[in-house]
């Protein structure tokens, strides 16, 4: 039996910093920046099935969400204004993630890859609309670290939260409404004020 190194390989999503442009009060990992985004995307699709009528899996979305960034561990953090600085970049780091994709499903055991393949790269059955609010939960968690942030008295998110603010409206998403009203204001809130 032929070892397999993909699971000792993810569990470096822990050493991959985010936000590495930025002056942070604490570090964020992509281990843990993705587990938010499971939590999050779990919580939209639940949003859209309970609130908007849908009939999407939220335990799909979350383990999307869970692999969405793996490819990191071969490409590092890119940030954000270099990585969609224009089309040219944009499409070159897609080739490069799509590459790291390959290079760690590869890793897996034969009878894996179809299924690790169809979660990394967001392209099972019914992932096309799941995508959106993995995507979005991404953006809400990107925000929440700026919220953390500022009330650390760290200036230094002030306009990436605008700017994420403003992505997220543009989403025009029903459930990123929801969340924003009825999740979001209790991330401003210290512990004692949380219920």
């Amino acid at each position: 039996m032929k070892i397999s190194s993909f699971y000792a390989m993810l569990s470096r999503m822990k050493y991959i910093n985010r936000w590495g442009l930025m002056n942070n009060t604490r570090s964020e990992n992509i281990s843990e920046h993705s587990l938010q985004v499971a939590m999050i995307a779990h919580c939209l699709v639940l949003i859209h099935n309970k609130r908007f009528g849908g009939n999407l899996d939220p335990e799909r979305a979350a383990i999307l969400a869970v692999f969405h960034d793996t490819t990191e561990i071969i490409t590092g953090d890119m940030p954000t204004p270099i990585k969609y600085y224009n089309s040219k970049i944009k499409n070159a780091y897609r080739d490069i993630e799509e590459n790291a994709a390959d290079q760690l499903v590869n890793m897996l055991p034969d009878d894996f890859r179809d299924d690790i393949n169809s979660i990394i790269k967001m392209n099972g059955s019914g992932d096309e609309q799941l995508r959106p609010f993995v995507k979005a939960a991404d953006k809400l968690s990107a925000l929440i670290k700026c919220i953390e942030e500022q009330r650390m008295g760290n200036d230094e998110f002030r306009k990436a939260q605008d700017t994420i603010l403003n992505s997220i409206h543009s989403m025009n998403l029903p459930e990123l409404k929801v969340f924003e009203e009825e999740f979001l204001p209790a991330f401003s809130l210290t512990l004692d004020e949380q219920e």
